[in-house]
């Protein structure tokens, strides 16, 4: 079967989600309920090269990894903060830190660097010129435009 151009421009989102938060306020929970990303228990197979977004990895994303994401797919971890430094050893070939951003989301709002998954997959979308998607993404959330003006996306 050939694939549109439009069906190939739309990134694989996933998110290794550990369950230790309020499944009322889980924006991957949510994204997933929406099919918009697939949980996944593990990193593995075609996953392995995915992007992945580690915010102790010494490369930062960039354009670049457009294609990369195209291939593969986007890989976000959904963890307790308290608990995202047992993440500082986990280097994966394509792990990427973002930039510093500001979240938006009602837990952190103003914070740097204390993102909700949806703003670290549109944070990432967005680097990598996937503008529309990070936009649909965000936009299943009432603040998600908040998120965009805060960090002048």
């Amino acid at each position: 079967m050939i694939k549109s151009n439009l069906e190939e421009s739309i990134p694989k989102l996933f998110c290794l989600h550990f369950n230790e938060c309020d499944r009322k306020k889980c924006t991957a929970l949510k994204l997933s309920r929406l099919r918009l990303l697939k949980i996944v228990p593990k990193i593995r197979g075609r996953n392995y090269n995915a992007i992945f977004l580690n915010p102790f990895s010494k490369k930062v994303i960039n354009d670049s990894d457009r294609e990369i994401i195209l291939k593969y797919g986007l890989i976000v971890v959904d963890c307790s903060w308290k608990k995202i430094f047992n993440f500082k050893n986990f280097d994966l070939k394509n792990s990427r830190k973002l930039p510093p951003l500001i979240a938006a989301n009602p837990v952190n709002y103003g914070k740097v660097e204390k993102l909700s998954s949806v703003e670290a997959l549109a944070s990432a979308l967005y680097i990598t010129n996937f503008h529309t998607y990070a936009d649909l993404i965000l936009s299943k959330f009432s603040w998600g435009v908040e998120f965009k003006k805060l960090n002048k996306f």
